[in-house]
Protein backbone atom coordinates (compact mmCIF):
# COMPACT_ATOMS: atom_id res chain seq x y z
CA UNK A 1 0.00 0.00 0.00
CA UNK A 2 2.96 2.21 0.93
CA UNK A 3 3.35 2.72 -3.19
CA UNK A 4 0.18 3.80 -3.74
CA UNK A 5 -0.65 6.13 -0.72
CA UNK A 6 2.83 7.71 -1.87
CA UNK A 7 1.80 8.72 -4.81
CA UNK A 8 -1.72 10.61 -3.85
CA UNK A 9 0.29 12.09 -0.51
CA UNK A 10 1.26 15.45 -1.61
CA UNK A 11 -2.72 16.25 -3.28
CA UNK A 12 -4.17 14.70 0.41
CA UNK A 13 -1.40 17.03 2.45
CA UNK A 14 -2.54 20.07 0.37
CA UNK A 15 -5.88 19.15 0.82
CA UNK A 16 -5.36 18.92 4.50
CA UNK A 17 -5.70 14.84 4.48
CA UNK A 18 -3.73 13.41 7.36
CA UNK A 19 -2.48 9.81 6.70
CA UNK A 20 -1.50 6.69 8.61
CA UNK A 21 -0.33 3.71 8.67
CA UNK A 22 -1.99 0.88 11.05
CA UNK A 23 1.48 -0.99 12.73
CA UNK A 24 4.26 -0.47 15.17
CA UNK A 25 6.16 1.78 12.92
CA UNK A 26 5.71 3.72 9.04
CA UNK A 27 7.78 3.10 5.79
CA UNK A 28 6.91 6.95 4.55
CA UNK A 29 8.69 10.11 6.08
CA UNK A 30 5.96 12.08 7.83
CA UNK A 31 3.35 9.75 7.48
CA UNK A 32 2.55 8.79 11.37
CA UNK A 33 2.36 4.91 12.74
CA UNK A 34 -1.36 3.94 14.58
CA UNK A 35 -0.16 0.34 16.33
CA UNK A 36 -4.41 -0.12 17.56
CA UNK A 37 -7.45 1.64 18.27
CA UNK A 38 -5.85 2.66 21.83
CA UNK A 39 -3.42 4.55 20.72
CA UNK A 40 -3.69 8.11 20.42
CA UNK A 41 -3.70 9.38 16.82
CA UNK A 42 -0.56 11.36 16.09
CA UNK A 43 -0.31 13.92 13.68
CA UNK A 44 3.21 13.84 11.14
CA UNK A 45 6.13 14.54 12.68
CA UNK A 46 7.32 18.07 12.06
CA UNK A 47 10.92 16.82 11.56
CA UNK A 48 10.01 14.50 9.01
CA UNK A 49 10.32 10.84 10.54
CA UNK A 50 8.11 8.17 9.89
CA UNK A 51 7.09 8.28 13.45
CA UNK A 52 5.74 10.42 16.41
CA UNK A 53 4.06 13.97 16.38
CA UNK A 54 1.84 15.75 18.29
CA UNK A 55 -1.48 14.12 19.50
CA UNK A 56 -4.44 15.27 16.92
CA UNK A 57 -6.46 17.76 18.15
CA UNK A 58 -10.23 16.60 18.90
CA UNK A 59 -12.34 17.34 15.86
CA UNK A 60 -15.08 20.19 16.48
CA UNK A 61 -18.41 19.72 18.11
CA UNK A 62 -19.98 21.31 14.62
CA UNK A 63 -17.25 19.74 12.13
CA UNK A 64 -20.50 17.52 10.66
CA UNK A 65 -23.41 20.08 11.06
CA UNK A 66 -23.40 21.01 7.81
CA UNK A 67 -23.91 17.31 6.71
CA UNK A 68 -26.98 16.02 5.30
CA UNK A 69 -28.05 13.03 3.70
CA UNK A 70 -27.56 14.84 0.26
CA UNK A 71 -23.87 15.93 0.68
CA UNK A 72 -21.55 14.18 -1.39
CA UNK A 73 -19.58 11.53 0.82
CA UNK A 74 -17.34 10.27 -2.59
CA UNK A 75 -16.89 10.36 -6.21
CA UNK A 76 -16.59 6.48 -7.58
CA UNK A 77 -15.85 5.82 -11.14
CA UNK A 78 -18.08 3.88 -13.70
CA UNK A 79 -16.78 0.71 -15.19
CA UNK A 80 -16.57 2.43 -18.57
CA UNK A 81 -18.24 -0.83 -20.70
CA UNK A 82 -19.21 0.97 -23.16
CA UNK A 83 -16.82 4.34 -23.06
CA UNK A 84 -15.09 6.36 -21.15
CA UNK A 85 -15.07 6.15 -17.22
CA UNK A 86 -17.58 8.81 -15.43
CA UNK A 87 -16.86 10.19 -11.46
CA UNK A 88 -20.52 9.37 -10.02
CA UNK A 89 -21.32 11.54 -7.01
CA UNK A 90 -22.28 9.17 -4.55
CA UNK A 91 -24.16 11.32 -1.60
CA UNK A 92 -24.47 10.07 2.17
CA UNK A 93 -27.75 8.46 1.64
CA UNK A 94 -26.45 5.91 -0.86
CA UNK A 95 -23.56 5.07 1.31
CA UNK A 96 -25.71 4.19 3.53
CA UNK A 97 -27.84 2.05 1.66
CA UNK A 98 -24.80 0.45 0.41
CA UNK A 99 -23.54 -0.18 3.63
CA UNK A 100 -26.72 -1.89 4.60
CA UNK A 101 -26.78 -3.71 2.08
CA UNK A 102 -24.53 -6.87 3.86
CA UNK A 103 -27.04 -6.75 6.85
CA UNK A 104 -30.04 -6.90 4.43
CA UNK A 105 -28.83 -10.06 3.09
CA UNK A 106 -28.07 -12.02 7.18
CA UNK A 107 -24.63 -10.95 7.45
CA UNK A 108 -23.80 -10.31 11.31
CA UNK A 109 -21.11 -8.89 13.20
CA UNK A 110 -19.83 -12.36 13.47
CA UNK A 111 -19.40 -13.11 9.73
CA UNK A 112 -15.76 -12.83 8.33
CA UNK A 113 -16.21 -11.11 4.98
CA UNK A 114 -13.75 -11.54 1.94
CA UNK A 115 -13.37 -9.02 -0.54
CA UNK A 116 -11.22 -9.75 -3.46
CA UNK A 117 -12.42 -6.66 -5.32
CA UNK A 118 -10.92 -3.10 -6.40
CA UNK A 119 -11.49 -0.73 -3.60
CA UNK A 120 -12.12 2.36 -6.25
CA UNK A 121 -15.27 0.34 -7.16
CA UNK A 122 -18.23 0.86 -4.93
CA UNK A 123 -18.77 -3.18 -4.10
CA UNK A 124 -15.86 -3.31 -2.10
CA UNK A 125 -16.08 0.26 -0.77
CA UNK A 126 -19.75 0.88 -0.06
CA UNK A 127 -20.75 -2.42 0.59
CA UNK A 128 -17.57 -3.86 1.61
CA UNK A 129 -15.92 -1.56 3.89
CA UNK A 130 -19.16 0.39 4.81
CA UNK A 131 -21.17 -2.72 5.12
CA UNK A 132 -18.17 -3.97 7.63
CA UNK A 133 -18.53 -0.66 9.61
CA UNK A 134 -22.10 -1.04 9.99
CA UNK A 135 -22.05 -4.42 11.40
CA UNK A 136 -18.83 -5.11 13.33
CA UNK A 137 -17.88 -7.48 11.25
CA UNK A 138 -14.33 -8.60 10.03
CA UNK A 139 -13.32 -7.51 6.73
CA UNK A 140 -10.54 -9.55 4.63
CA UNK A 141 -8.92 -7.71 1.89
CA UNK A 142 -6.99 -9.03 -0.94
CA UNK A 143 -4.98 -6.89 -3.56
CA UNK A 144 -6.01 -8.64 -6.50
CA UNK A 145 -8.07 -11.27 -7.39
CA UNK A 146 -6.77 -14.75 -7.58
CA UNK A 147 -8.90 -17.84 -8.74
CA UNK A 148 -6.16 -19.92 -7.82
CA UNK A 149 -5.85 -18.46 -4.43
CA UNK A 150 -9.40 -17.81 -3.24
CA UNK A 151 -10.48 -20.88 -1.71
CA UNK A 152 -6.94 -21.10 0.33
CA UNK A 153 -7.54 -17.71 1.15
CA UNK A 154 -11.03 -18.41 2.57
CA UNK A 155 -9.65 -21.47 4.55
CA UNK A 156 -6.85 -19.67 6.11
CA UNK A 157 -9.39 -16.65 6.94
CA UNK A 158 -11.88 -18.52 8.44
CA UNK A 159 -13.87 -16.43 5.96
CA UNK A 160 -17.76 -16.95 5.93
CA UNK A 161 -19.21 -14.54 3.29
CA UNK A 162 -17.76 -13.84 0.07
CA UNK A 163 -18.18 -11.11 -2.42
CA UNK A 164 -18.11 -11.24 -5.97
CA UNK A 165 -19.02 -9.07 -9.09
CA UNK A 166 -19.26 -9.67 -13.06
CA UNK A 167 -17.08 -12.94 -14.00
CA UNK A 168 -15.59 -13.79 -10.60
CA UNK A 169 -17.38 -16.77 -10.25
CA UNK A 170 -16.94 -17.69 -13.47
CA UNK A 171 -13.21 -18.11 -13.26
CA UNK A 172 -13.60 -20.11 -9.77
CA UNK A 173 -15.96 -22.59 -12.16
CA UNK A 174 -12.82 -22.57 -15.28
CA UNK A 175 -10.50 -23.74 -12.72
CA UNK A 176 -9.16 -27.00 -12.67
CA UNK A 177 -10.61 -29.43 -9.84
CA UNK A 178 -8.88 -29.54 -7.02
CA UNK A 179 -9.52 -32.22 -4.01
CA UNK A 180 -11.14 -31.01 -0.96
CA UNK A 181 -12.34 -27.69 -2.86
CA UNK A 182 -15.71 -27.61 -1.24
CA UNK A 183 -14.31 -28.44 2.35
CA UNK A 184 -14.68 -24.44 3.35
CA UNK A 185 -16.50 -22.57 5.85
CA UNK A 186 -18.28 -19.95 3.15
CA UNK A 187 -22.07 -19.27 3.59
CA UNK A 188 -22.66 -17.39 1.45
CA UNK A 189 -21.66 -14.95 -1.74
CA UNK A 190 -23.10 -11.30 -2.36
CA UNK A 191 -22.52 -9.86 -5.13
CA UNK A 192 -24.11 -9.13 -8.81
CA UNK A 193 -23.33 -9.97 -12.48
CA UNK A 194 -23.91 -13.51 -11.67
CA UNK A 195 -25.25 -15.56 -14.73
CA UNK A 196 -27.56 -17.95 -14.24
CA UNK A 197 -25.65 -21.33 -15.93
CA UNK A 198 -22.39 -20.47 -13.64
CA UNK A 199 -24.76 -19.72 -10.76
CA UNK A 200 -26.03 -23.30 -10.70
CA UNK A 201 -22.49 -24.73 -11.53
CA UNK A 202 -21.07 -22.80 -9.03
CA UNK A 203 -23.41 -24.61 -6.28
CA UNK A 204 -22.92 -28.00 -7.60
CA UNK A 205 -19.50 -27.90 -6.87
CA UNK A 206 -18.41 -25.57 -4.13
CA UNK A 207 -21.30 -26.51 -2.08
CA UNK A 208 -25.00 -24.97 -0.33
CA UNK A 209 -23.70 -21.92 -0.41
CA UNK A 210 -26.51 -18.51 -0.19
CA UNK A 211 -26.13 -16.50 -2.88
CA UNK A 212 -27.75 -12.96 -2.48
CA UNK A 213 -27.42 -11.43 -6.10
CA UNK A 214 -28.40 -7.46 -6.02
CA UNK A 215 -29.23 -5.21 -9.23
CA UNK A 216 -27.25 -1.25 -8.51
CA UNK A 217 -25.49 0.91 -10.33
CA UNK A 218 -22.78 3.22 -9.03
CA UNK A 219 -24.50 6.39 -10.07
CA UNK A 220 -28.19 4.93 -9.80
CA UNK A 221 -31.22 5.81 -7.20
CA UNK A 222 -32.74 1.50 -8.39
CA UNK A 223 -31.64 -1.17 -6.09
CA UNK A 224 -33.03 -4.42 -6.28
CA UNK A 225 -31.96 -8.02 -4.25
CA UNK A 226 -32.72 -11.83 -4.59
CA UNK A 227 -31.74 -12.80 -0.75
CA UNK A 228 -33.96 -16.05 -1.40
CA UNK A 229 -31.51 -17.55 -3.84
CA UNK A 230 -33.22 -17.93 -6.67
CA UNK A 231 -31.04 -18.58 -9.39
CA UNK A 232 -30.70 -16.32 -12.52
CA UNK A 233 -32.55 -13.33 -10.61
CA UNK A 234 -31.32 -10.52 -9.77
CA UNK A 235 -33.61 -9.19 -7.64
CA UNK A 236 -37.43 -9.23 -5.97
CA UNK A 237 -39.68 -6.19 -6.60
CA UNK A 238 -42.00 -6.29 -3.18
CA UNK A 239 -43.69 -3.90 -1.43
CA UNK A 240 -40.89 -2.28 0.51
CA UNK A 241 -38.49 -2.54 -2.74
CA UNK A 242 -41.64 -0.19 -4.22
CA UNK A 243 -41.45 2.35 -1.38
CA UNK A 244 -38.01 2.68 -1.27
CA UNK A 245 -37.06 2.59 -5.20
CA UNK A 246 -40.01 3.77 -7.22
CA UNK A 247 -39.53 2.11 -10.38
CA UNK A 248 -41.31 1.27 -14.20
CA UNK A 249 -40.41 -0.94 -16.71
CA UNK A 250 -40.91 1.09 -20.02
CA UNK A 251 -41.63 -0.03 -23.82
CA UNK A 252 -38.50 0.31 -25.73
CA UNK A 253 -37.71 1.15 -29.24
CA UNK A 254 -35.55 -0.92 -30.27
CA UNK A 255 -35.09 0.78 -33.81
CA UNK A 256 -35.08 4.64 -32.57
CA UNK A 257 -33.08 2.90 -28.98
CA UNK A 258 -35.54 4.83 -27.12
CA UNK A 259 -38.59 4.40 -24.61
CA UNK A 260 -41.71 3.96 -26.74
CA UNK A 261 -44.02 6.43 -26.58
CA UNK A 262 -47.47 7.00 -27.54
CA UNK A 263 -49.16 10.09 -30.27
CA UNK A 264 -49.62 12.21 -26.89
CA UNK A 265 -45.92 11.58 -25.82
CA UNK A 266 -46.46 9.45 -22.90
CA UNK A 267 -44.50 6.04 -22.05
CA UNK A 268 -45.78 2.93 -21.36
CA UNK A 269 -45.74 0.34 -19.05
CA UNK A 270 -44.99 -3.34 -20.22
CA UNK A 271 -46.69 -6.10 -18.76
CA UNK A 272 -45.52 -8.88 -17.00
CA UNK A 273 -43.12 -10.92 -18.29
CA UNK A 274 -42.11 -8.65 -21.21
CA UNK A 275 -39.00 -7.06 -21.67
CA UNK A 276 -38.65 -2.89 -21.27
CA UNK A 277 -36.44 -0.58 -20.18
CA UNK A 278 -35.69 0.12 -16.38
CA UNK A 279 -36.03 3.49 -15.43
CA UNK A 280 -35.87 5.01 -11.37
CA UNK A 281 -38.53 7.69 -10.41
CA UNK A 282 -36.34 10.86 -8.87
CA UNK A 283 -37.40 11.95 -6.16
CA UNK A 284 -36.08 13.48 -2.83
CA UNK A 285 -35.99 10.04 -0.86
CA UNK A 286 -34.48 8.72 -4.13
CA UNK A 287 -32.44 10.84 -5.93
CA UNK A 288 -29.80 11.19 -9.05
CA UNK A 289 -26.42 12.90 -7.93
CA UNK A 290 -25.07 12.74 -11.34
CA UNK A 291 -21.32 12.91 -12.50
CA UNK A 292 -18.69 15.48 -10.98
CA UNK A 293 -17.81 17.94 -13.98
CA UNK A 294 -20.30 17.00 -16.57
CA UNK A 295 -23.32 18.29 -16.93
CA UNK A 296 -24.48 17.04 -19.78
CA UNK A 297 -23.59 13.56 -19.34
CA UNK A 298 -25.78 13.46 -16.09
CA UNK A 299 -28.56 15.08 -18.51
CA UNK A 300 -28.27 12.53 -20.63
CA UNK A 301 -29.18 9.74 -18.06
CA UNK A 302 -32.39 11.71 -17.67
CA UNK A 303 -35.92 11.01 -18.76
CA UNK A 304 -38.23 13.75 -18.86
CA UNK A 305 -42.31 13.40 -19.17
CA UNK A 306 -42.55 9.90 -18.81
CA UNK A 307 -46.13 9.53 -17.44
CA UNK A 308 -46.97 12.87 -17.22
CA UNK A 309 -45.55 16.38 -17.34
CA UNK A 310 -42.87 17.50 -14.76
CA UNK A 311 -41.84 13.88 -14.06
CA UNK A 312 -38.42 12.50 -14.07
CA UNK A 313 -36.88 9.47 -14.39
CA UNK A 314 -33.26 7.88 -14.36
CA UNK A 315 -32.42 5.60 -17.28
CA UNK A 316 -30.46 2.40 -16.66
CA UNK A 317 -29.85 1.66 -19.76
CA UNK A 318 -30.75 -1.95 -19.13
CA UNK A 319 -33.31 -4.08 -20.62
CA UNK A 320 -35.22 -6.22 -17.81
CA UNK A 321 -37.83 -8.63 -17.30
CA UNK A 322 -40.15 -8.67 -13.97
CA UNK A 323 -41.87 -11.85 -13.64
CA UNK A 324 -45.64 -12.49 -12.27
CA UNK A 325 -43.91 -13.55 -9.36
CA UNK A 326 -41.98 -10.37 -8.64
CA UNK A 327 -38.64 -11.79 -9.77
CA UNK A 328 -36.60 -9.40 -11.63
CA UNK A 329 -34.48 -10.98 -14.91
CA UNK A 330 -31.45 -9.35 -16.85
CA UNK A 331 -31.85 -9.38 -20.31
CA UNK A 332 -29.34 -6.96 -21.48
CA UNK A 333 -28.13 -3.26 -21.92
CA UNK A 334 -29.87 -1.30 -24.45
CA UNK A 335 -26.74 -0.47 -26.46
CA UNK A 336 -25.86 -4.27 -26.87
CA UNK A 337 -28.84 -5.13 -27.93
CA UNK A 338 -28.87 -5.06 -31.97
CA UNK A 339 -31.25 -5.86 -34.74
CA UNK A 340 -30.55 -7.85 -37.24
CA UNK A 341 -33.31 -9.58 -40.04
CA UNK A 342 -35.83 -7.14 -37.95
CA UNK A 343 -35.16 -9.44 -35.24
CA UNK A 344 -33.92 -8.05 -31.98
CA UNK A 345 -30.83 -10.02 -30.81
CA UNK A 346 -30.12 -10.03 -26.95
CA UNK A 347 -26.42 -10.51 -26.09
CA UNK A 348 -26.69 -12.20 -23.36
CA UNK A 349 -29.37 -14.83 -24.32
CA UNK A 350 -26.48 -15.69 -27.22
CA UNK A 351 -23.97 -15.33 -24.78
CA UNK A 352 -25.36 -18.37 -22.04
CA UNK A 353 -26.14 -20.70 -25.51
CA UNK A 354 -22.51 -20.80 -26.24
CA UNK A 355 -21.37 -21.20 -23.17
CA UNK A 356 -23.32 -24.21 -22.69
CA UNK A 357 -20.79 -25.90 -24.90
CA UNK A 358 -17.92 -27.85 -24.12
CA UNK A 359 -15.13 -26.20 -26.15
CA UNK A 360 -16.30 -22.31 -24.25
CA UNK A 361 -15.03 -20.82 -21.51
CA UNK A 362 -15.32 -17.24 -22.16
CA UNK A 363 -17.58 -15.56 -24.05
CA UNK A 364 -18.36 -12.03 -25.28
CA UNK A 365 -21.42 -11.35 -27.81
CA UNK A 366 -21.64 -8.16 -29.97
CA UNK A 367 -23.65 -6.63 -33.39
CA UNK A 368 -21.31 -5.21 -36.13
CA UNK A 369 -22.09 -3.51 -39.50
CA UNK A 370 -21.06 -5.10 -43.03
CA UNK A 371 -21.73 -3.43 -45.70
CA UNK A 372 -25.17 -3.69 -47.89
CA UNK A 373 -27.26 -4.99 -44.64
CA UNK A 374 -29.15 -2.93 -42.40
CA UNK A 375 -28.90 -3.51 -38.51
CA UNK A 376 -25.73 -5.26 -37.60
CA UNK A 377 -24.97 -9.00 -37.20
CA UNK A 378 -24.23 -11.36 -34.49
CA UNK A 379 -20.40 -12.03 -33.78
CA UNK A 380 -18.35 -13.29 -30.82
CA UNK A 381 -15.31 -13.60 -28.86
CA UNK A 382 -14.17 -16.83 -27.54
CA UNK A 383 -11.78 -18.28 -24.91
CA UNK A 384 -11.36 -21.94 -25.95
CA UNK A 385 -11.97 -23.86 -22.59
CA UNK A 386 -8.47 -25.91 -21.68
CA UNK A 387 -6.17 -24.30 -23.67
CA UNK A 388 -7.38 -25.80 -26.74
CA UNK A 389 -5.28 -24.54 -29.74
CA UNK A 390 -7.87 -24.64 -32.36
CA UNK A 391 -11.71 -24.66 -32.70
CA UNK A 392 -14.50 -27.70 -34.13
CA UNK A 393 -16.32 -25.62 -36.19
CA UNK A 394 -18.67 -28.28 -37.06
CA UNK A 395 -19.73 -29.33 -33.76
CA UNK A 396 -20.24 -25.45 -32.64
CA UNK A 397 -22.21 -24.96 -34.93
CA UNK A 398 -24.31 -27.82 -34.73
CA UNK A 399 -25.27 -26.66 -31.23
CA UNK A 400 -25.87 -22.89 -32.02
CA UNK A 401 -28.24 -24.30 -35.10
CA UNK A 402 -30.24 -26.49 -32.42
CA UNK A 403 -30.37 -23.64 -29.29
CA UNK A 404 -30.71 -20.19 -31.91
CA UNK A 405 -33.12 -18.96 -34.31
CA UNK A 406 -31.70 -18.27 -37.91
CA UNK A 407 -31.44 -14.10 -36.72
CA UNK A 408 -29.79 -15.10 -33.27
CA UNK A 409 -26.86 -17.24 -34.43
CA UNK A 410 -23.25 -15.20 -34.49
CA UNK A 411 -21.82 -15.44 -38.13
CA UNK A 412 -18.53 -14.57 -36.73
CA UNK A 413 -16.52 -15.54 -34.67
CA UNK A 414 -13.38 -14.10 -32.87
CA UNK A 415 -10.46 -16.66 -31.01
CA UNK A 416 -9.09 -14.53 -28.64
CA UNK A 417 -6.36 -15.69 -25.42
CA UNK A 418 -8.14 -13.61 -23.23
CA UNK A 419 -11.39 -10.85 -23.32
CA UNK A 420 -10.74 -7.84 -22.33
CA UNK A 421 -12.25 -6.69 -19.34
CA UNK A 422 -12.53 -3.58 -16.97
CA UNK A 423 -11.13 -3.32 -13.56
CA UNK A 424 -14.37 -4.57 -12.06
CA UNK A 425 -14.41 -7.94 -14.22
CA UNK A 426 -16.82 -6.78 -16.84
CA UNK A 427 -16.65 -7.04 -20.39
CA UNK A 428 -15.96 -4.53 -22.69
CA UNK A 429 -17.48 -4.29 -26.29
CA UNK A 430 -16.05 -1.27 -27.84
CA UNK A 431 -12.64 -1.77 -29.22
CA UNK A 432 -13.99 -5.43 -30.49
CA UNK A 433 -17.23 -3.63 -32.25
CA UNK A 434 -14.94 -0.59 -33.90
CA UNK A 435 -12.67 -3.12 -35.14
CA UNK A 436 -15.27 -5.81 -36.78
CA UNK A 437 -14.01 -8.62 -38.55
CA UNK A 438 -11.60 -8.13 -40.73
CA UNK A 439 -8.74 -10.63 -41.04
CA UNK A 440 -6.47 -8.11 -42.19
CA UNK A 441 -6.60 -5.71 -39.18
CA UNK A 442 -6.09 -8.18 -36.71
CA UNK A 443 -3.88 -11.52 -35.41
CA UNK A 444 -7.01 -13.07 -33.52
CA UNK A 445 -8.29 -16.19 -35.53
CA UNK A 446 -11.59 -15.32 -37.25
CA UNK A 447 -14.30 -17.79 -38.68
CA UNK A 448 -17.78 -17.31 -40.57
CA UNK A 449 -20.48 -19.81 -40.16
CA UNK A 450 -21.04 -21.61 -43.82
CA UNK A 451 -24.90 -22.62 -43.76
CA UNK A 452 -23.73 -24.83 -46.94
CA UNK A 453 -21.01 -26.90 -45.24
CA UNK A 454 -23.02 -26.68 -41.72
CA UNK A 455 -19.70 -25.42 -39.52
CA UNK A 456 -17.36 -22.46 -38.88
CA UNK A 457 -15.10 -22.16 -41.12
CA UNK A 458 -11.70 -19.84 -41.03
CA UNK A 459 -12.75 -16.76 -42.31
CA UNK A 460 -10.15 -15.20 -45.11
CA UNK A 461 -8.96 -12.18 -46.67
CA UNK A 462 -10.68 -13.34 -50.08
CA UNK A 463 -13.61 -14.30 -48.43
CA UNK A 464 -13.94 -11.58 -45.74
CA UNK A 465 -13.67 -9.05 -49.69
CA UNK A 466 -16.83 -11.47 -51.25
CA UNK A 467 -18.59 -11.19 -47.65
CA UNK A 468 -18.11 -6.77 -47.70
CA UNK A 469 -18.82 -6.76 -51.59
CA UNK A 470 -21.86 -8.77 -52.01
CA UNK A 471 -20.44 -11.67 -54.21
CA UNK A 472 -21.57 -14.05 -50.67
CA UNK A 473 -24.46 -13.54 -49.07
CA UNK A 474 -25.12 -13.85 -44.87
Amino acid sequence: MAELLEQVLPDARSSGVTAWFLGSSSPLPGVGALEGPDDAMRGPDPNGEADGGDPLPPLPEDSCEDVKMDSSFVYIYTSGTTGLPKAAIVNQLRFWRGAMLLEACGVTEHDVVYSPLPLYHSAASLIGIGGCINLGATLVLRKKFSASHFWSDCRKHDVTVVQYIGELLRYLCNQPKRPGESEHGVRMAVGNGLRQDVWQDFLDRFGPIRVCEFYAATEGNIGLLNHRGKPGAIGYIGLLSKIMFPLAVLRYDMEKEEPWRGPEGWCERVRPGEVGLLVGYVTPRSPFSGYAGNRSQSERKLLHGVFRRGDVYFNTGDLIRVEHDGYVYFSDRTGDTFRWKGENVATLEVADVLSLTEQVAEVNVYGVTVPGHEGRVGMAALVLRDGRSSLDGAALARHVVLHLPTYARPRFLRIQEELEMTGTMKQRKVRLVSEGFDPGSMHDPLYVLDDAEGAYVPLTSSLYHKLVTGAVKL
